[in-house]
């Protein structure tokens, strides 16, 4: 009973720490409604207590504090401008990594193991509760560029539309983003947020060397190069972008027959190590049994 007690108690941590993790790495969903800032995010949202709690307990950490951080980079990737993301990262990092530490410590002390074995069960924890954040943080980081790759092709098509109806580049860009805010808020987002960087004064080649940095994706990289090179050359920007999304859904479509050409290469294994097994005892199986039976009988003692 002490058991159950004591595990239900973990269990019920565990769970509440993963859950406030999930709260604050989750993407987020509201976005502005402002017709001039479709898609623009608030920075100074009220914290919750858990995730103000991490943000005090990530900002002890020295790499916390270091503005130049690589993880800050990935979290601005993820979708996550706060000041403080980077704070609250490092927050749920110790906690969930004290907290499986503690866990398995208690739990290898209660059935019996040594002081040795407790320590590497703390440490084991502690090395785990580390690297969750990491793995999913990459894992999200994954997922947005990759719908942010599904998007482009629309918007390229938006762009070349607004650029043809006689806009520039600047006001097509904010069209773009406002039609795209509900069936791609990652990619309209970033759009809003590039339209009023430009709308600050700030350069456009500065501008769009954030956007590719910002987001990591390969796609969005060449389509700020292709506007680049428009804007340096002077060339009309609307036959390249129509051409650039053109290429998009050939690649787009090219990984897709690549992906599912892997895809009996992957099945090798199930089917070799499951699902031929089961094929072999279903059909063979009743067949060994008679054989079985009728040496048995052949064998067997005679009176």
């Amino acid at each position: 009973m002490e058991i159950l007690i004591l595990s239900g108690c973990f269990l019920f941590v565990l769970v509440a720490v993963l859950c406030g993790g999930y709260w604050f790495l989750r993407e987020p969903e509201e976005r502005t409604q402002s017709e001039v800032m479709p898609a623009a995010i608030s920075l100074n949202q009220d914290d919750g207590p858990i995730r103000q709690t991490l943000e005090k307990i990530g900002s002890i950490l020295p790499p916390a504090n270091d503005l130049e951080h690589p993880i800050r980079l990935k979290l601005i990737s993820a979708g996550y401008r706060e000041p403080d993301a980077l704070q609250a990262y490092y927050g749920i990092k110790a906690v969930l990594g004290l907290v499986l530490s503690l866990g398995l410590l208690m739990i290898s002390l209660r059935f019996g193991g040594s002081a040795g074995t407790g320590l590497i069960a703390a440490i084991g924890g502690a090395g785990l509760g580390y690297l969750i954040p990491a793995h999913l943080l990459n894992s999200m980081l994954n997922r947005r560029r990759a719908r942010l790759r599904q998007a482009l092709p629309a918007a390229l098509d938006l762009l070349v539309l607004g650029l043809e109806a006689g806009q520039g580049l600047d006001s097509s860009m904010m069209d773009t983003s406002k039609e795209l805010k509900l069936v791609y808020p990652e990619l309209s987002e970033e759009l809003s947020l590039t339209y009023l960087e430009m709308r600050a004064g700030h350069s456009r080649a500065d501008v769009l060397g954030r956007l590719a940095q910002r987001t990591g994706e390969p796609e969005v990289r060449k389509l700020t190069n292709l506007l680049l090179d428009g804007d340096r050359f002077g060339t009309s920007l609307g036959p390249a972008i129509r051409n650039h999304a053109a290429f998009t859904r050939v690649r787009r479509r090219q990984m897709a027959q690549e992906k599912a050409r892997k895809t009996g290469v992957k099945l090798v294994f199930p089917v070799f190590f499951l699902i031929f097994p089961c094929v072999l005892l279903v059909t063979l199986g009743p067949a060994i049994l008679r054989l079985m039976q009728g040496l048995g009988q052949m064998l067997g003692p005679t009176p």
